[in-house]
């Protein structure tokens, strides 16, 4: 039997007192980060071009949208655009976080980013070309809460809520389809 005097110990403060004090500039990335953090701020860079994307294919549907149910459909862009620009910065402070560079280059968002601009000017067309781009982000966001999983529940933790965003935009696009046809 033990007694509370002999709890065995999680951790031993004295060590982590002095891990503490140890590579101090490197702000919240401790010693004891598992996972390899350019390798992390590689992947969160490209959710970052995604999400770069996004705003821009959204922004730009919003304004060109055209035909009887414009006013609904471009708010409804309006209402995206503004959440992927949430979640593009909510990427970049954490790329911050982890001491890397949240890359917003416009040269190269379109080699990182997992969706595409679009090319349609149809209103339906524009709702299918963004409810794909909400699908592949989806599925792309499962694979990066899979990959940062318990070693980094921070991360995990933003993706999953930029997730349930993603999946409500989905959500939202698959009801406009419905609608039209």
């Amino acid at each position: 039997m033990t007694t509370s005097n002999q709890k065995k110990q999680v951790y031993d403060l004295d060590e982590i007192k002095d891990l503490a004090k140890k590579s101090i500039s490197a702000g919240s990335v401790t010693q004891d980060y598992a996972l390899d953090i350019k390798e992390a701020c590689q992947l969160l860079n490209s959710a970052l071009a995604t999400e770069i994307m996004c705003v821009l294919r959204y922004r730009h549907h919003q304004i060109i949208a055209k035909g009887i149910d414009r006013p609904q459909v471009a708010a409804e862009f309006q209402e995206h655009a503004v959440d992927e620009e949430r979640h593009m910065m909510m990427i970049a402070e954490r790329i911050n976080q982890l001491g890397g560079d949240p890359d917003f280059n416009p040269a190269t968002v379109s080699q990182r980013t997992a969706t595409e601009y679009g090319t349609s000017s149809d209103l339906l067309k524009l709702v299918e070309e963004d409810l794909i781009a909400e699908r592949i982000a989806i599925m792309v966001y499962r694979k990066l809460i899979a990959w940062f999983g318990l070693k980094d529940p921070t991360t995990r933790r933003m993706l999953e809520e930029i997730l349930k965003d993603e999946e409500e935009h989905a959500d939202d696009l698959s009801d406009l389809l419905c609608a039209k046809k």
